[in-house]
C-alpha cells in the first residue's frame, strides 16, 4: 500500500517543466497546492491545469511567475486578474471536451493533484464532489499525489482510485470548502418563477450554482417526478428531494438517480451526498456529451449570460474583451436539452447589471465571445418574463427581446433594432 508523507515530501515529485493538474472547484487540495508553492524556489516552467477551482491560486501571483503558469479551462475569481494580466492562459473549450484533452495527450498530464476520501477495506479511495475531469486526469497522469481527508464525502460513480494507482498519500483533515447560497433579491425570485413554469412535469434538469438556479428551485415545490441530469449541483436540490419532488423516474437513462460531474455546497450537501447510492458522479466527458444529454425527455437546461445581443447571441465567458469565466458546459446542454424530446433549453438573467446597465443589448460589447451562437437559444428569461426565440426572424427575436429588457433602455434599443433591422416598436 502507497504510505502516507508529508505535502512537502510528496510536492517534491514535481520536477521543472512538468505539466501539474489540479482537481476542481471545492476538492481543489489546499494542502497540496500550499506546498507546491513552497517549492517555488527550485521549480521552473511547471505549468498547473486545471477548471475553475475554490480557494487559493497563490502560484498565478506576479512573484512566481518564472516558476509557475496557469492555463485553465475555466476562469475562476481567484486566476481573473493573473488571466488578464497574462500571467495565466485560458484555454477555451466545451466542458465535454476536457477529458480528451488528456487521454489524447494533447495536454498531456505528468502529476495529477487531487482530494480524496480515505480507502474503504477493499483500497479504494474516492474523488468524491469531483469526478468531471478529474477521472481523466487521475488516469493518464503518470504521478498521483493525494490529499486524504475524510470530511471528503465518498460518492458513487466514476470517482474510486485504488490506492495502488497513487504515487504519494498526504493525511489531512481539513473541512471541506463550502458556499452558502445568499437571500434572494425580488428579481432573482421572479425569474426563477418565470423559469419554473418552462418546466414541465417529469422534466430532466440541468443548472448550476448561484442566486437564480437557486431561485428556480426553490419555485419547483409544486412540480411532481423531476430528474436531475447536470454538470454540477448545491444545496438546492436536498429539500426537493426530501420533499420527494425530485424522484427520477420519468429519466430514460439513470432513472431514479441524480447524475452530475461535481458539486459544491454546504456541508449539509456534502453529508447529503456521502455514500448515497442515488447520487452518480460519473466522468464529465459522459455526463456532458449532448447524444447522452438528449436521451432523457424534456431535459430543461437552465444557464445564464452576461449579455444577450438583439439576434440572441449569448454572451456567458466575457466582458468585453476580458476573460471573466469560461465555455463551460452550457453550450454541451444547450443543445442536448434542445435535442432531448419535448426539451427547453433556457437562458436566464437579470435585466441589468448592479451598476443598472443593460444586459439585453444591441449588440455585443467589441471583443465579446459569443459562447453560445443565436441558432442554438430557445428560451431567454428576465425578470419580466419570456421570449422564445426559436424559429423566429431577427425582427421578432429583437422585439421580444426588448419586452424583455428594463423599461429604462427599451427605448435605446428599439433606436438600435429600428436602426438595424428596420424595426418600428
Amino acid at each position: 500500500m502507497t504510505r502516507y508523507v508529508t505535502a512537502q515530501e510528496a510536492l517534491g515529485l514535481v520536477r521543472s517543466g512538468m505539466r501539474v493538474f489540479v482537481q476542481t472547484a471545492a476538492a481543489a487540495p489546499q494542502q497540496l497546492i500550499a506546498a507546491l508553492v513552497e517549492r517555488a524556489p527550485d521549480l521552473r516552467g511547471v505549468e498547473i491545469v486545471h477548471m475553475h477551482t475554490e480557494g487559493s491560486a497563490a502560484y498565478a501571483e506576479p512573484k512566481y511567475q518564472d516558476s509557475f503558469h496557469a492555463s485553465v479551462m475555466f476562469v475562476g475569481q481567484n486566476l481573473r486578474e493573473a488571466v488578464n494580466a497574462g500571467r495565466a492562459d485560458y484555454i477555451p473549450v466545451f466542458l465535454s471536451e476536457v477529458p480528451r484533452l488528456f487521454r489524447q495527450k494533447i495536454l498531456p498530464l505528468d502529476v495529477a493533484l487531487l482530494h480524496v476520501s480515505p480507502p474503504d477495506r477493499h483500497g479504494y479511495c474516492s474523488l468524491g464532489i469531483s469526478v468531471d475531469v478529474a477521472r481523466a486526469a487521475s488516469d493518464t497522469a503518470r504521478i498521483l499525489i493525494a490529499q486524504v481527508n475524510p470530511n471528503m464525502p465518498r460518492t458513487h460513480g466514476d470517482g474510486l482510485i485504488h490506492v495502488s494507482r497513487l504515487t504519494a498519500m498526504v493525511e489531512c483533515n481539513d473541512p471541506i470548502m463550502e458556499h452558502h447560497p445568499s437571500p434572494l433579491t425580488d428579481t432573482e425570485r421572479a425569474i426563477g418563477r418565470h423559469v419554473a413554469g418552462l418546466v414541465e412535469d417529469g422534466a430532466t434538469l440541468q443548472m448550476g450554482i448561484g442566486a437564480i438556479p437557486d431561485a428556480v428551485l426553490a419555485s419547483l415545490g409544486s412540480h411532481r417526478r423531476l430528474g436531475i441530469h447536470t454538470e454540477m449541483f448545491s444545496d438546492g436540490i436536498i429539500d426537493l428531494v426530501e420533499k420527494g419532488v425530485i424522484t427520477g423516474e420519468a429519466k430514460k437513462i439513470h432513472p431514479g438517480e441524480i447524475v452530475a460531474g461535481f458539486a459544491v455546497g454546504s456541508r449539509r450537501l456534502y453529508d447529503f451526498m456521502d455514500d448515497n447510492p442515488v447520487i452518480r458522479m460519473l466522468d464529465i466527458a459522459y455526463v456532458n456529451d449532448t447524444a447522452v444529454i438528449r436521451r432523457n425527455p424534456q431535459v430543461t437546461a437552465i444557464n445564464s449570460a452576461l449579455e444577450v445581443d438583439l439576434t440572441g447571441q449569448i454572451c456567458a465567458d466575457t466582458l468585453g474583451a476580458k476573460q471573466y469565466s469560461g465555455v463551460g458546459g452550457q453550450m454541451d446542454f444547450i443543445r442536448g436539452a434542445a435535442l432531448s424530446d419535448h426539451g427547453r433549453p433556457i437562458i436566464a438573467l437579470p435585466s441589468v447589471t448592479s451598476r443598472g446597465e443593460s444586459r439585453i443589448v444591441g449588440m455585443l460589447k467589441p471583443g465579446a465571445g459569443v459562447t453560445t451562437t443565436r441558432a442554438h437559444v430557445h428560451y431567454v428569461v428576465t425578470e419580466f418574463g419570456v421570449a422564445m426565440l426559436y424559429g423566429r426572424s431577427l425582427r421578432q427575436r429583437a422585439q421580444a427581446l426588448i419586452d424583455l429588457a428594463h423599461p429604462s433602455h427599451r427605448e435605446s434599443l428599439s433606436k438600435t433594432a429600428h436602426e438595424r433591422f428596420g424595426l418600428i416598436i
